[in-house]
């Protein structure tokens, strides 16, 4: 984390970090309030003993990190893959029971539109046993 991350070394004046929440929000809710809402209904949905502000916290880290790898890899699979391989990097930031349930849920957003209609509970545990087959296969 840089220094001028800090809020006690902010640097910005409110009006350059009002922009600046707006344009992340903008790309991390891209369909607006709605998204967020039903996004978070699915993840307490999925994990009812959770905090939903800390799987927010994960799925959005997931979900730059993911698509930082996919401009880089130029494909799902790949990318996948590579985040489930090297999840070693991101412990600080994501536990490893947690890293498939994100991807799978980054997945999910990805395909959702201006509906705002995420898969199921039980569709993203499908996709979680997936991805969690994929990850088995690079142990073997």
């Amino acid at each position: 984390m840089a220094l001028g991350e800090f809020s006690l070394f902010q640097w910005k004046n409110k009006e350059a970090r009002e922009r600046e929440q707006k344009e992340y929000s903008e790309w991390a809710f891209p369909h607006g309030p709605e998204q967020r809402k039903n996004l978070e209904a699915l993840m307490r949905e999925l994990r009812p003993r959770e905090r939903v502000e800390f799987m927010m916290m994960g799925f959005l880290t997931c979900k730059e990190l993911y698509e930082r790898y996919l401009k880089k890899l130029e494909t799902k699979e790949k990318t996948l893959y590579y985040m489930i391989h090297e999840e070693k990097k991101y412990k600080q930031i994501i536990e490893k029971k947690d890293m498939t349930t994100h991807l799978a849920l980054v997945l999910a957003d990805a395909e959702v539109d201006e509906q705002c209609v995420y898969p199921s509970a039980d569709e993203i545990r499908a996709s979680i046993k997936e991805i969690d087959e994929l990850y088995l296969k690079r142990r073997k």
